[in-house]
């Protein structure tokens, strides 16, 4: 690198993935999933910033529900991000790179930023980090520098970046000419023929007292709203709480939008990186390995005389025969079916099952807490079963319910369960009653996970019918609450 300066990586990790669908949902977006690897979106993003001699370690900007699986797959991996931003709300990426710009700059106002998603994929590596390095490069001379990615196709997915002329003195870097919104096939097709068009990719590099500068001057309303949520955060340790009434004063932008369609400081460098954004079924099946038919097969799959197909299995054998272009998609509760031309459409799915006030959009039967997660197996009006998966070293709340009565055999592990004013340890095979409105609390304490089947009976079986009493995540977990009142 031309640059000596070590570049601090802000990992936005928000979003939701609904185009993605079964797979990605709410509580457990497509970058916390192994889609093109072993390894979920976001840890090969981190792992992509390895390189300790040009990236420190990242901040990583994530929502309040996301933060224990993030930092979790973060643990997994051995990365120990430097900071851990925990919004309150979606504010977009403006507000999102100016807590992560305000924090960098109280140590080094001319901190070099990498800004960038966690949900895309890049298979060249050399090229990425040939990028990057041109890219501090124009940083450090006072640029704010995007990443456009070469065009293969006229992809009306995306939004584009026009270049103009080349910076000087950098060979690879211009000047953007502008700005531009996803086009229709036409229009997208014009893009490609100019050969000045690239595609948008999200990725930003720049020095952190610049970025403040020029917020400031095309969006002071943002930044001041930043500035008072991060005075006003709070802290447990591992997250730093945004405070939640400043925030929400923020305008909810993008930086491309609130900051790099009116400075003159833009710059694009070309990037021909084996970039996707991995937002739909095709763009998937573009980046996945095929077998000889064009095929992308994970899972139980049994595939027949089928072609250029997407056929993904989670819970049980999938047999198809006889398909072209469509993409099957089996999870634990649902199943997609659609051409793989289509899928946009996923995104109408989505919206739909909105309008009809279901839920299935929201969550997977496995639903994760920050001691472990729990999956519900079967439900009636009066009873309701789950398996409970409890982290070692961690514990529920110790809680009590007024409408149900719990029952816990213990399938796997060792626990120490709390009853009444009685303590003692459950092993496989041991079984546990908890009557209603009894104290309890349940603990593994060892170095290996701890299921639990329980079964939960009474005229009122909702996550809300929980008094705790005491909890291990009490310093979050009004904010917690706030959002979500099932948090046990």
């Amino acid at each position: 690198m031309t640059t000596t300066q070590r570049i601090t990586p802000i990992v936005l990790s928000g979003g939701s993935g609904t185009r993605l669908w079964p797979q990605s949902r709410n509580s457990f977006p497509k970058q916390l999933l192994p889609f093109v690897s072993e390894r979920s979106l976001l840890q090969e993003t981190v792992l992509r910033l390895a390189d300790t001699k040009v990236f420190a370690d990242p901040i990583v900007v994530c929502n309040l529900e996301h933060r224990f699986l993030i930092s979790d797959q973060l643990h997994d991996i051995s990365v120990s991000p430097s900071d851990v931003i925990v919004e309150p709300s979606g504010r977009n990426t403006a507000p999102a790179a100016a807590v992560a710009a305000l924090i960098a700059a109280q140590s080094d106002p001319d901190a070099l930023l990498f800004l960038l998603p966690s949900d895309h994929s890049i298979q060249q590596q050399d090229k990425f980090m040939h990028a990057v390095a041109l890219a501090a490069t124009a940083a450090a001379k006072g640029y704010l520098v995007t990443f456009g990615i070469t065009p293969h196709m006229p992809e009306t997915g995306y939004g584009y970046v026009n270049k103009g002329a080349m910076v000087n003195g950098l060979d690879g870097c211009f000047s953007v000419d502008s700005f531009v919104e996803k086009p229709d096939q036409k229009t997208a097709q014009k893009y490609l023929d100019a050969g000045t068009f690239l595609w948008n990719s999200g990725m930003f590099v720049f020095k952190a007292g610049a970025y403040l500068k020029e917020l400031k001057r095309f969006n002071p309303a943002i930044l001041t709203a930043c500035e008072n949520a991060l005075t006003a955060a709070s802290t447990d340790g591992l997250f730093r709480f945004l405070d939640k009434a400043a925030f929400d004063e923020s305008p909810s932008q993008s930086i491309d939008y609130a900051v790099m369609e009116h400075t003159d400081k833009a710059a694009v460098v070309p990037a021909d990186i084996g970039w996707s954004d991995v937002g739909t079924w095709r763009s998937l099946w573009e980046v996945e390995k095929k077998d000889q038919n064009g095929n992308v097969l994970k899972g139980d799959v049994l595939s027949l005389n089928c072609r250029n197909s997407y056929i993904s299995s989670y819970d049980q054998l999938v047999a198809v025969a006889g398909l072209d272009d469509i993409a099957v998609i089996e999870t634990e509760d649902a199943v997609l079916v659609l051409p793989l031309s289509r899928s946009q459409d996923v995104r109408n799915i989505v919206e739909r099952l909105k309008l009809d006030g279901r839920e299935d959009y929201l969550t997977h039967p496995r639903v994760y807490r920050p001691w472990g997660h729990y999956k519900s197996i079967d439900k009636g009006d009066n009873f309701q079963v789950k398996r409970l998966t409890v982290n070692p070293g961690q514990r529920l709340s110790l809680q009590k319910h007024q409408h149900r009565t719990e029952h816990w055999t213990v399938v796997s592990g060792s626990g120490l369960v709390v009853v009444g004013d009685d303590t003692f340890e459950v092993r496989e095979n041991n079984s546990v009653l908890i009557p209603a409105g009894t104290v309890h609390r349940l603990e593994n304490a060892t170095s290996e996970p701890l299921l639990v089947i329980e079964v939960q009976y009474g005229s009122y079986l909702g996550e809300d019918d929980i008094e705790r009493l005491e909890d291990d995540y009490r310093m979050t977990m009004d904010i917690a609450l706030a959002s979500d009142p099932g948090i046990r």
